[in-house]
């Protein structure tokens, strides 16, 4: 089985032959793109640079580029970095790195590959496709030009006759191939070394066409263990992973905007002049997708007027606030009832009215996700945090595993969920050791541990983890940021505003730029349905996934 890499370096003969005549060569090669990530070093421009040597050629240097298709930043990657006395451009790609290269070099370029044939599109293409992939590259010979995918009958050994203008008579509005061919040739004099060239002959035969599309085909299977796509850059994390969180420190002035959740913004119900306490409501609800508001500090209202919200805009209704520092509870920041004695409908009606929403990009009411009028079989905990250098996640579980395990008991009441399952990613394995230990009491909740490979998804952070319940679509949000619900739950709602996604707007000493409190560095990311979690081994049956809540 070949290393199938979208192209292979040619044999050494044809790599003698390419060397023959030339010297003072530039070598630029692509880090390649369909492939499995791996940080070694790639063999091809090594052994084409020992080739080289062994014929007593000199190498002026070299260059490794990322996507070297993508013509802007290979454009930038390349300016001024090709040596003076380079005489000769040599690339290690696909044909559409070479023809990239040639399009903005003078000097010649020529490619020590060949692009493999294979079905489907050509991998990780940042341009329109202009390499036929056919395992022969003729690049060489025609100035780096392809003339299988630019010559509209693909036409190896010269133009047909038939061009008008310039233009190609199968489709008028595509220049000529061969003309253009002529012309980059003669530019660089080498005209008379196209015309001695022996009859160019295409021969289908090279490539086992069958071995191609079995090693695609395990490629691509690899990409729906976990989920599905995506990249696995450097992680990182080592630099923080160890640091305990901290709490972002209490400002003279607070700015709380009225709609820090998807749907209608929050109606105000104080005044400039009074007087609020810590967990006062300050915004009520209006509407079904909506969520009432309450103050993050104790102190005194100095206004209640639009203000620029950090993601929504300006002139969005908020709250001013001068804080008295005392941190001051209201009088409704109680303990409720112990979690046992809750029926389904009270935990929703508590959630509802701390008015606790999702931690993610649409700040979801959270109440609405617990009524979802249909069966749910497992609510999930989502413990991943595959972004490179972040480990807020991380911590969270660290320090708060026993408020995680409540939120989620809590959730699971709510919704009559028989389990409860917290998934993990295998490079936390002291976060996977101590949730495993918190919930040993519990027979219905267990850790996913190591089951989530670490790895950023194809679509950010909204791309669906192949994760979901038993019986049916339907799927209960569980996040690691909902610290809000074992508050309002079980102990009083001292942090409820910090603990949200938007935080609030803060204006330190009344003066100098806005600033974004968010309390602890939590963030969450929305799980799907569509496949299934079955005997602890996540599955991925189904890569049709659609969104379960509105």
């Amino acid at each position: 089985m070949v290393d199938y890499t979208k192209y292979v370096l040619k044999n050494r003969d044809e790599l003698e032959g390419l060397l023959a005549g030339k010297d003072n060569f530039f070598v630029v090669a692509c880090n390649k793109c369909f492939k499995e990530f791996n940080t070694t070093e790639e063999p091809e421009c090594d052994s084409f640079a020992a080739i080289a040597e062994e014929q007593g050629k000199h190498i002026t240097g070299t260059v490794k580029v990322d996507f070297l298709c993508n013509k802007v930043q290979t454009e930038k990657k390349l300016a001024g970095i090709v040596p003076e006395g380079t005489e000769n451009v040599v690339v290690i790609s696909c044909g559409l790195g070479v023809q990239t290269v040639a399009d903005l070099e003078s000097v010649p370029v020529f490619t020590a590959t060949n692009s493999l044939n294979y079905t489907g599109h050509h991998g990780m293409a940042l341009t329109k496709k202009t390499c036929g992939a056919c395992a022969q590259c003729y690049l060489n010979v025609t100035g780096g030009i392809c003339p299988i995918v630019d010559c509209s009958k693909s036409l190896v050994n010269g133009q047909c006759g038939g061009a008008k203008n310039g233009k190609c008579e199968i489709d008028p509005k595509k220049d000529c191939a061969w003309e253009k061919i002529y012309q980059r040739l003669e530019k660089q004099g080498r005209t008379k070394e196209f015309l001695d060239q022996p009859i160019q002959l295409r021969d289908y035969s090279v490539t086992n066409v069958d071995e191609i599309k079995a090693y695609v085909a395990q490629a691509r299977a690899k990409r729906y263990e976990g989920f599905y796509g995506g990249v696995h850059p450097t992680e990182n994390k080592e630099f923080t992973e160890h640091l305990a969180l901290q709490k972002f420190p209490e400002p003279d002035t607070v700015i709380i905007p009225l709609a820090m959740h998807i749907g209608a913004p929050a109606n105000p119900v104080v005044q400039p002049g009074d007087t609020v306490k810590v967990g006062q409501l300050i915004g009520e609800q209006a509407g079904f997708i909506s969520a009432p508001v309450h103050s993050s500090v104790s102190g005194t209202v100095i206004a209640v007027e639009p203000h620029t919200h950090p993601n929504k805009g300006p002139g969005v209704m908020s709250v001013v606030i001068k804080n008295d520092g005392k941190n001051t509870l209201h009088e409704s920041v109680v303990p409720n009832k112990p979690l046992e004695e809750l029926t389904p409908d009270e935990i929703v009606e508590i959630v509802k009215e701390k008015g606790i929403v999702g931690m993610g990009g649409a700040t979801f009411p959270t109440y609405v996700k617990l009524k979802p009028g249909k069966p749910i079989d497992a609510v999930l905990i989502n413990g991943s945090e595959c972004e490179p250098y972040l480990t807020a996640d991380h911590r969270v579980m660290l320090e708060f595993a026993d408020d995680i395990v409540f939120g989620l008991r809590a959730m699971m009441k709510a919704v009559s969920a028989p389990e409860g399952v917290i998934l993990i990613e295998d490079n936390k394995p002291d976060a996977i050791a101590l949730m495993e230990e918190k919930v040993a009491p519990y027979d219905n909740i267990r850790v996913g541990g190591g089951i989530v490979p670490e790895g950023l998804p194809g679509l950010a952070g909204t791309h669906p983890l192949p994760v979901v319940c038993r019986g049916g679509p339907g799927a209960v949000e569980g996040r690691i940021a909902q610290q809000g619900d074992r508050i309002a739950l079980a102990r009083c709602v001292i942090e409820l505003e910090r603990d949200r996604g938007l935080g609030a707007h803060v204006r330190k000493n009344g003066q100098g730029k806005g600033q974004h409190q968010q309390g602890r560095e939590e963030k969450s990311k929305k799980f799907f349905a569509k496949n299934f979690l079955h005997g602890g081994v996540l599955t991925s049956k189904n890569k049709k996934f659609r969104h379960v809540f509105p």
